[in-house]
């Protein structure tokens, strides 16, 4: 059941935390963000003209839900939010890196800290 589950976020919106190295374009690389980190020390460094980044930029939690899902471990809904959540860059061309090394590697460390299920949140 989710009230005893651990969830994790993954998203594709080129999040990071303040401070970390910033995405670049066509980058398949990952950022880890700690669940303990504020919604202010989060960043968007990912930009396209397919997509308006204004609303992420007001509510982040329409990209990368962390307060709602802090709501719903509060509410006894879903057991624990993840140690860490990961973010990669969207809008990708040629996505074997993710498919070949980072995917799995991101799987591997979901599964060592405990994670039930993750919800994967796009750009």
């Amino acid at each position: 059941p989710l009230s005893e589950s651990t969830l994790a976020i993954v998203t594709t919106a080129g999040l990071h935390r303040r401070g970390d190295r910033p995405f670049g374009p066509g980058e398949q690389g990952y950022r880890v963000i700690p669940s303990h980190t504020p919604a202010a020390e989060i960043v968007q460094s990912h930009t396209s003209l397919g997509f308006d980044r204004v609303p992420t930029m007001r509510d982040l939690n329409i990209s990368f839900p962390a307060d709602r899902l802090r709501e719903l471990v509060t509410r006894g809904e879903l057991g624990a939010m993840a140690p860490t959540h990961y973010s990669f860059m969207g809008a990708l061309r040629d996505p074997r890196l993710i498919q070949e090394e980072t995917g799995p590697e991101i799987g591997r460390r979901l599964r060592a800290e405990g994670v039930d299920a993750v919800l994967i949140t796009p750009t």
